[in-house]
């Protein structure tokens, strides 16, 4: 673990190894393959590819990595598009396992693929993109290792077209922008105005009408009108009262929740998309201090709801907030049920944002 989705450059990728979309003869083609070839230094690599000779369909082999960041580079074959009806996606989805495999044998860690016979071998992106991440993921379960999906066309990552419409929708209402109020007060604003007076979610933001050089006392911004709807009153709390607010750290709050969740701290950190080592640092330090998104990706992992995510965001400093794109789409997800990081996190791509837990 984790698992990553980026738009990068392949023949870049610092990992153990980088994988090449190649033909069953293992020869320099066009595309990622010929790229990858020529990063590597064509003649080293296709003499070694040369010595191996073929590779099946759903197969792959190791090489050396040559000239590349990347230490070795594995060969998989992918199946050629042919509508879906002479098992291309059986064939595609062993590529990945078969890499994975072969990388778990050599003893590395980390492994950058790109999206396999997505090219001129014709699989539809998203197909492809859904096959890959099924397989990948598939293997997480029972073995630890780096994962990373490189995607050069963000298209081929699509929601379900009513998640992504309902999305969209909630976005708009959402995510207001509140860059140009001082901090205190778009921070009050999204702790204060969740709900309304039912318990409902509070979806309509008041307009706003402030210009650049005026800033009024958080206090007096309309945006707090939803306290009024809601008759809150203010009132000082005491000493004590703030004191054993914060009496539980982020750590110590984490781990309580995880027993009553009933979970392992595998099946927490691997639900998360969280790398064994960080979960082993927040586990054995009482006062860590953990990123946003690493709070967020353990709320997410324990199937948190929003209060309760807000309870172990607050433990570590933050809150979800509206000015924040990433904030509104994991809110998105944890009301309405929906605990699958890796279909959040193909959202948060979606939309261009930093991904959970990795």
């Amino acid at each position: 673990m984790p698992f990553r989705i980026l738009h990068e450059d392949i023949t870049k990728m610092h990992t153990d190894a980088i994988v090449n979309a190649a033909n069953s003869r293992l020869l320099e083609g066009g595309g990622v393959c010929g790229a990858i070839f020529a990063a590597a230094g064509a003649r080293e690599l296709q003499a070694e590819c040369d010595a191996i000779g073929f590779c099946e369909t759903g197969h792959a082999v190791i090489t050396k990595g040559y000239r590349l960041p990347a230490r070795y580079i594995i060969h998989a074959v992918g199946p050629v598009w042919n509508g879906g009806r002479s098992g291309e996606k059986e064939a595609l989805a062993s590529a990945y396992t078969e890499s994975l495999k072969l990388a778990a044998s050599h003893d590395l860690e980390s492994i950058a693929f790109p999206l396999i016979s997505s090219g001129i071998y014709g699989f539809p992106k998203q197909a492809a993109f859904e096959t890959a991440v099924s397989a990948i993921r598939a293997f997480l379960e029972n073995h630890e290792m780096e994962v990373d999906l490189i995607v050069f066309d963000r298209e081929a990552v699509q929601l379900g077209a009513g998640v992504s419409e309902e999305l969209r929708h909630y976005l708009e209402k959402r995510h207001t922008d509140l860059s140009h109020l001082p901090e205190e007060a778009a921070l009050l604003y999204d702790r204060q105005c969740c709900e309304d007076s039912a318990g409902k979610p509070y979806n309509e933001a008041p307009q706003m009408d402030v210009s650049a050089d005026q800033k009024p006392h958080p206090a007096h911004h309309p945006l707090f009108s939803p306290l009024q709807k809601r008759g809150r009153t203010s009132r000082e709390r005491s000493l004590d009262e703030l004191v054993n607010a914060g009496a539980e750290t982020f750590s110590q709050m984490l781990l309580r929740l995880i027993d009553e969740k009933g979970m392992s701290d595998v099946e927490t950190y691997k639900k998360a998309n969280m790398d064994r080592k960080l979960f082993s640092k927040i586990r054995s330090n009482p006062d860590y201090a953990p990123k946003k998104d690493t709070v967020l990706a353990l709320a997410v992992a324990l199937r948190l709801s929003r209060d309760e995510t807000l309870d172990l965001l607050g433990s570590a400093g933050y809150t979800l907030t509206g000015s924040r794109k990433t904030d509104v789409i994991v809110r998105f997800f944890i009301e309405h049920g929906q605990y699958d990081i890796y279909r959040i996190n193909e959202a948060l791509f979606s939309y261009d944002q930093p991904l959970l837990g990795a």
